[in-house]
């Protein structure tokens, strides 16, 4: 299959390049992944390695990560459906996504109820867009539930099941993601020795990311995000010594706008709706840490918003033409 780029939005992605293992079974360790380097300065393109990331940033500079922790969100049932348990909403309902043999499902439950593991029958109320149901878990604590009979989510790009320890990234310590904020997954305690040492700052942010959909084009949902008093500091200092902000993942980029008032960062919790793009742009972010995205993934629209739109494609060209590889599992992409 050959793969073509006509837009940032419109690409078809080779299967070869969908990366089916975790970075430490392909190779050395969870940093042995390439990185692309799309400089928004000079617009240069550079193939590196994510090992030479602290010499790619500079003193000052504040790298944002997620702490979110995946949850082993996926669930059996005994109609032979898949749960997807998602996200939870300001009034305490979930999202949840029925899959089956991989795909979405997009039919009515027989009865609008569906059957756990543990006895749980759990009653979807009502369509949430295309994809999603609306239900409220008859369990005492849904991270628990799923600690005891979930499993990490799984798509069909990899070769086999892998344990939930290879969904956490260096930095996670609050659980309640559907799926791993992945664009920190190749960080290792070396690697951050090193920035650290160089005098780069990490500060975090807790974003729980939800279900994504490799099927769909669809705007992302309301999801919970924390950034607490020391991150809004750490923001707001950096840039008033002219320093760059650079979010680690979509999720941070999404996190920090979010908690953005007249300008500057505050402390903030709760569900946001904020969809970065060109019409909303970024306030306080400089630059990304980010994986390769789906072909017309909303993601790909907020990239635009960090990044001038010849120079992404431009990019993308270039990460297909040097067989990089997509996905949770694959490689990287520096935009700053």
């Amino acid at each position: 299959m050959s793969t073509t780029l006509t837009s940032p939005f419109e690409f078809a992605l080779d299967a070869a390049l969908e990366a089916d293992q975790p970075a430490e079974v392909r190779g050395a360790s969870r940093s042995d992944v390439r990185l692309l380097v799309s400089d928004k300065a000079t617009g240069a393109i550079a193939h590196r390695h994510f090992e030479d990331l602290p010499s790619l940033v500079r003193p000052g500079d504040l790298l944002v990560v997620n702490n979110s922790t995946t949850l082993p969100a996926a669930v059996p049932t005994r109609q032979g459906l898949g749960v997807h348990f998602s996200s939870t909403r300001p009034d305490g309902s979930w999202l949840v996504e029925l899959r089956d043999r991989g795909k979405p499902y997009l039919g009515e439950a027989p009865g609008g109820i569906v059957d756990l593991p543990g006895g749980v029958a759990l009653r979807l109320e009502r369509w949430f867009g295309k994809r999603l149901w609306v239900t409220r878990p008859p369990v005492e604590s849904v991270p628990e539930y799923l600690a005891r009979h979930g499993r990490p989510i799984r798509y069909s790009y990899l070769d086999r099941a892998w344990p939930l320890s290879a969904y956490q990234t260096a930095f996670a310590t609050v659980p309640g993601s559907a799926e791993m904020p992945s664009a920190a997954r190749p960080f290792t305690p070396e690697i951050v020795t090193r920035l650290v040492s160089a005098g780069v700052g990490i500060a975090p942010i807790t974003l729980h990311t939800g279900v994504a959909s490799l099927e769909s084009d669809e705007d992302p949902y309301p999801e919970w995000f924390e950034v607490g008093e020391y991150t809004a500091r750490a923001v707001n200092a950096a840039r008033a010594a002219g320093a760059r902000v650079i979010a680690v993942g979509t999720t941070a980029v999404r996190a920090l706008e979010s908690a953005v008032v007249d300008g500057r960062v505050v402390a903030a919790s709760g569900h946001t709706d904020r969809i970065v793009s060109r019409a909303n742009p970024v306030a306080v972010v400089d630059g990304l840490l980010t994986g390769f995205h789906e072909p017309r993934s909303t993601h790909l629209s907020m990239l635009e918003a960090i990044g001038d739109t010849d120079l992404l494609r431009e990019s993308y060209t270039a990460a297909i033409g040097a067989r990089y590889l997509w996905h949770e599992f694959g490689d990287v992409h520096l935009i700053a």
